[in-house]
Order: structure tokens, then C-alpha cells, then sequence
């Protein structure tokens, strides 16, 4: 978690009319069930499920998978009796160079054989002009039930100067889960990880999983002619109350967003239909007050590029590069008065890229790169950083086997499995690459070997 969220509480508010009505619509479908590379979106179509993800399974989008979530997830085959349910299992085995101690909650200090996660979702065409990527997940590590990722949208398309375009809107619980490049945080490698090991450090921007599910937010995009895309949208925390009916609980709330969030987008895409690529930037501006009943916020503004490359060739041999560095200006009013911090002002800047390669959609290999670095501040980072530093750097790599998703694939459209082994290396972890939290680990000892089996139907 963000170390400026810890501790904190939060609020929902409603925007418009018509923006309340999409809201309650949201809430409606979180307590059913929905999801991203679910086979409900390739039955609607009549597609494989490679014909929108890169390894015919994953975040990874096609082009084809672009315009798909762009149009509001409503692209069909015409036929009637579909039914836009799926489920996923996610199970793994985790051993880190060095036994954890203390043992993670409900695991062992090392070897730890997980059921990560079992979810349902509600993903595909509600009507012609409204789609839904609904998720609630049973957290095997956490033994609870929650809403998950969430993005239900409208999409309409029309002409504008003589060029297609699609105008939208979309109600989702996550910055950037509704991008659809799914290049943000929420998207970005490594798409599964291991839920005991030690993730990319104990620092993050907000933008980066900070508001994860405890916040609504509406925003209106449009893709024009096919190769620009805006989007505006703004957010609102929920209620402690509201967050407990949706299974987050009410003890790890983050605090109350303040009223002039902003979440904005705007990108370049082409498809040119042998490969592809899109490069954009992004942001979220807001303050947020950690302690509902206690007056004093925090400021965060978060700005973002990032870029996508795709070989697609003939789909026999596919090749990905992906990239973006966010930076994150804070101003901690909150935390200097309340002794919390030290320095009024800091920064946090995330890094990450990583290079994919996948033949006949069926066996990947995966490197990425990820650095974080930022001011230091000895009371914000102490316990277990070193120096007072968020820093953070390493290398993952994975290879993975996804034997169906494709047309003449076993039990197509229903059955889709990955299996896959990952591997992650720390050069520096909280601030230090020796001795980072003053009981003598090392950055190395927290090097993760991750095997998962990742199902879909």
C-alpha cells in the first residue's frame, strides 16, 4: 500500500443525475458477478480468445481487443442465447530465496503452496449500446469475498468530420481499469504474481493501486477515426458503509477523496494490421483526508507516459514491447502536522518495461523491468525501509504455456488454462540492496520463484 493511504479512511458521492443512475446500475452488477480475457466476450463474439489477447490469454490486447472494449464490450455475432458469465481460478506455488520472518499472514515462512483466488464475473453485451467487466473475487489468502475490477460502459458510434468515431462513458472502481490499451498499472506485467511474495516494494503511486475498489468514478472518452482517443473522468471515494457491503472492509479504508479529482487520458493508437503501437500520456489529480473525522489532506498529481509496440505478423510468431514511467508529486500537509513526515514535498516515480514473445499463440517468454525511486524521508519510510528511501528495482522473468484459446482449441470457446513459471530478482528493495530492514535481509533474499496454473471458463 501507498505509505501515505496507511491508516487512512473514505466517502461516495454521486455527480449527475444521469451519472447516479450508472453508479447504482454498477452496484447492481458488483453483487453479481465479470472480467478481462474471459471466454463470455469470446462466445459473444464467435471469436478465439486470441483474436483479442496476445498469447490468447492475459491483459495483453489485439487491436481487435482495443476497439472491443472501446465499443463498450457490446461487439456480438448476431446470435441470440448468450450468456455473459464466466469464472477464473487462479492456484500457485511460491518459494522466496529466504525464509520470511515473520511468515506472511495465513502462510508459512517459505514454500507456500496457495489457492490465490476463485472469481465470477459478469463480462460482455447488456444491451446494444451498454457492456459490463464486472469481477467479485473469493481471496484465498485473505479468506473474503469482494468486489473486484469493475468498468461498466456505454458506447455509441457515430461520424465526425467524416470519420468513425465512438463516444462513451464508463463507470469503473480503478483508475485506469477502463483504459483501453491496458497499459496502466492495473494492466501492466506481471499480470498474475504471487500473492505471499514481495511484490515491486513497500512504495507506490497512487495511480498505481492506491484507490484500487474503494472508489466510483465516471468518465466520458471518444476514438477517433481509429487513431485518437481522449478520455475525462473524475472519482469519488465510498463510504466506510459502502465499502463493507461490497466485502473491502471498513479497517483498511483509505480516507475521503477530495471533490477536485481528475483522471484524464489521451493517446495515439494504429493499427496497422501486420503490427501495431500506441503512445500516450495520463494523470489523476486529487487530494485525500486519511482521517475521515480529523480535518487535513494530502495532495497527489500524478503524470504518466507510457507506449505499446506489437509484431503481429501472420499471429505464427508475436513479439510485445511495453513501457511507462509515472511520476507522482506529493504535498503531505497532512502528514507534517501530524508528525507522519518529515519533507512537505516529494516525489515518487515508478518505471517499467518489459518485452514479450509468443509462437502460434501458445508458448510465451516474458522479460520486464521494473524501478522505483522517490525523496527520502525517514519518518514517511521507516519501518522496514533503509535510509529513509522508497527505492525499489529488479527483473522478472516468466515463460508460460497456454495450450487452448485458439478456434480449434479443446473446448472452445469454454476451456482456457495458462500455465507458467516466473521468476523475480531484486537489485534493491526498500532503499537498500543489503540489510534494507535493519534485521540483516538483503534485497536478494527476497527473490521469487512463482509457478501458477491461471484458469478460465
Amino acid at each position: 500500500m501507498h505509505p501515505i493511504l496507511s491508516g487512512g479512511k473514505t466517502r461516495l458521492s454521486t455527480i449527475r443525475h444521469t451519472a447516479s443512475l450508472l453508479l447504482a446500475a454498477a452496484g447492481f452488477l458488483a453483487a453479481a458477478p465479470a472480467a478481462h480475457a474471459v471466454p463470455s466476450f469470446a462466445r459473444q463474439t464467435g471469436q478465439e480468445c486470441a483474436a483479442c489477447h496476445i498469447g490468447a490469454y492475459g491483459p495483453q490486447l489485439t487491436p481487435y481487443g482495443v476497439k472491443f472494449k472501446i465499443g463498450g464490450y457490446t461487439d456480438a455475432d448476431g446470435k441470440g442465447g448468450k450468456v455473459p458469465l464466466s469464472g477464473m481460478v487462479v492456484a500457485s506455488f511460491t518459494r522466496t530465496a529466504k525464509n520470511q520472518d515473520p511468515a506472511p499472514d495465513k502462510s508459512g515462512p517459505n514454500n507456500n503452496h496457495s489457492f490465490d483466488e476463485a472469481s465470477v464475473f459478469l463480462a460482455g453485451r447488456l444491451s446494444d449500446k451498454i457492456g459490463a467487466f464486472v469481477q467479485a473475487t473469493y481471496d484465498g489468502i485473505g479468506q473474503r469475498t469482494s468486489i473486484d475490477q469493475a468498468d461498466v460502459r456505454f458506447a455509441h458510434t457515430t461520424e465526425v468530420a467524416g470519420k468513425e468515431t465512438v463516444f462513451g462513458l464508463s463507470v469503473n472502481n480503478n483508475p485506469g481499469v477502463q483504459d483501453p490499451f491496458n497499459s496502466m498499472p492495473v494492466w501492466s506485467f506481471p499480470y498474475t504474481a504471487s500473492a505471499v511474495g514481495f511484490g515491486q516494494g513497500g512504495a507506490g503511486t497512487l495511480i498505481n493501486g492506491g484507490l484500487e475498489q474503494r472508489v466510483t468514478g465516471v468518465s466520458a472518452y471518444t476514438f477517433w477515426n481509429n487513431m485518437v482517443y481522449a478520455e475525462l473522468g473524475t472519482y469519488r471515494s465510498l463510504t466506510p458503509t459502502m465499502q463493507s457491503r461490497l466485502g473491502l472492509g471498513k479497517g483498511e479504508d483509505m480516507g475521503r477523496l477530495g471533490g477536485n479529482t481528475a483522471y484524464w487520458r489521451l493517446a495515439v493508437f494504429q493499427d496497422l494490421k501486420k503490427q501495431a503501437f500506441n503512445a500516450g500520456i495520463f494523470g489523476l489529480n486529487t487530494s485525500l483526508q486519511p482521517d475521515r473525522s480529523t480535518p487535513g489532506s494530502n495532495k497527489f498529481n500524478d503524470l504518466g507516459v507510457d507506449a505499446s509496440y506489437q509484431f503481429l505478423g501472420t499471429r505464427e510468431h508475436v513479439a510485445t514491447v511495453n513501457t511507462s514511467y509515472i511520476r507522482e508529486r506529493q504535498t503531505r500537509n497532512q502528514l507534517v502536522a501530524t508528525e507522519g513526515a518529515d519533507n512537505l514535498k516529494g516525489r515518487l516515480n515508478e518505471f517499467k518495461l518489459n518485452a514479450s514473445y509468443h509462437y502460434m499463440q501458445t508458448w510465451g517468454a516474458t522479460v520486464g523491468r521494473f524501478v522505483t525511486h522517490g525523496t527520502a524521508d525517514a519518518t514517511l519510510y521507516s519501518d522496514g525501509f533503509a535510509n529513509g528511501s522508497p527505492n525499489t528495482s529488479g527483473y522478472i522473468l516468466q515463460a508460460d504455456w497456454t495450450p487452448w484459446g485458439k478456434e480449434n482449441s479443446w473446448g472452445a470457446p469454454w476451456a482456457n488454462v495458462r500455465l507458467g513459471a516466473q521468476y523475480t530478482m531484486y537489485n534493491k528493495y526498500n532503499g537498500a540492496k543489503t540489510n534494507y530492514d535493519g534485521n540483516g535481509r538483503d534485497a536478494k533474499d527476497n527473490n521469487t520463484l512463482f509457478l501458477f496454473a491461471w484458469t478460465s471458463f
